[in-house]
């Protein structure tokens, strides 16, 4: 069964500032999304921050305008709300007046994969908040290039034969197709500078999907200052795949990226557990983990990936560093 998952987000308002969507905003949300449940297989709403995701699956591909434009219609219906109430940021992320057949390029963040599903497929979602969509590059750099962080990529024969990656430069648009292991000095050479360079996507050798990236940055589209874009990333996981574990340990080691608050500063990415309001404390840059089993396009989870008690050592250490 091929099945798509689809990620999109949105900050389009906070309570009292860039801290958390309400509880009414999020149910304007939830509403809309249930309304058009034909056109899905399974959803799961959450937030990051002020920034709300949903997370759909269906069968009918990516950049498909229909499940665009429910988020798109879900956005505006919490914009309403946000509005009503009197919450900052209003509709913040949503820089055009009416939907165009697709999202991207119109402020939302997307992370789409269509794939044959497998008998028990797994992946996981990292959704940040107060940076930018090259906060990933470190990770993913551990990911899928550094055997030191990830020992997948000696005794898993699959991972250990490399990677397609594709890299774009958010200043020209322009994506760039690259292997490991032919490729490595250069893809390291890129994800150094991660204001310009950041990863689009991950694929097999033989073409399969692996990790999708959004890569959308705001000021490019409204062409001034109107936020951080707060990426979202997915991966799928187990088996030929990264392990869950070995997806979600590159981030223990809480890098410094750009953002915080008003997207000026380079302070550490700090993991936090799920539905985690964006911190007044010189707003941290934040990422949240969403771990998810999928049979049949059905949903169980999400585990909250950062809830364990190691977690709060690392967010120990990610405080230290952005206080020092």
């Amino acid at each position: 069964m091929r099945v798509t998952v689809s990620v999109i987000k949105a900050d389009v308002g906070g309570v009292g500032g860039h801290t958390k969507p309400s509880d009414r905003l999020i149910g304007a949300i939830r509403e809309t999304v249930k309304g058009s449940s034909d056109l899905l297989l399974d959803h799961y709403i959450g937030y990051c921050g002020d920034d709300t995701h949903i997370v759909m699956s269906h069968t009918r591909g990516v950049d498909n305008q229909e499940i665009h434009k429910l988020a798109w219609d879900a956005f505006m219906a919490g914009t309403e709300v946000a509005k009503e109430e009197g919450l900052y940021g209003a509709g913040q992320d949503l820089l055009k007046d009416s939907f165009s057949g697709n999202v991207k390029g119109m402020g939302p963040g997307v992370a789409e994969m269509e794939f044959e599903e497998r008998p028990n497929e797994a992946f996981t979602v990292f959704a940040a908040d107060k940076t930018e969509p090259g906060a990933f590059n470190y990770p993913i750099y551990r990911m899928f290039v550094d055997a030191l962080s990830n020992t997948g990529l000696i005794v898993n024969k699959h991972l250990a034969a490399g990677v397609r990656m594709n890299i774009m430069d958010v200043e020209q648009g322009k994506i760039a197709e690259l292997e490991l292991w032919q490729d490595k000095p250069t893809i390291e050479a890129a994800l150094m500078y991660p204001g310009r360079y950041v990863v689009d996507s991950v694929y097999t050798k033989d073409g399969e999907p692996i990790l999708d990236a959004s890569t959308d940055r705001l000021h490019n589209i409204a062409g001034t200052y109107v936020g951080k874009d707060d990426p979202v990333c997915m991966v799928r996981t187990q088996k030929k795949f990264p392990a869950t574990e070995e997806v979600g340990s590159v981030f223990n080691n809480p890098h410094y990226v750009a953002g915080n608050t008003r997207g000026s500063h380079n302070m550490p990415l700090m993991p936090v557990k799920l539905n985690s309001a964006a911190t007044i404390n010189f707003c941290i840059p934040i990422v949240e983990s969403l771990v998810f089993s999928m049979h049949g396009g059905k949903f169980t989870g999400p585990f909250d990936g950062f809830s364990t008690p190691d977690w709060d050592y690392i967010r120990e250490i990610a405080t230290k560093r952005a206080m020092a």
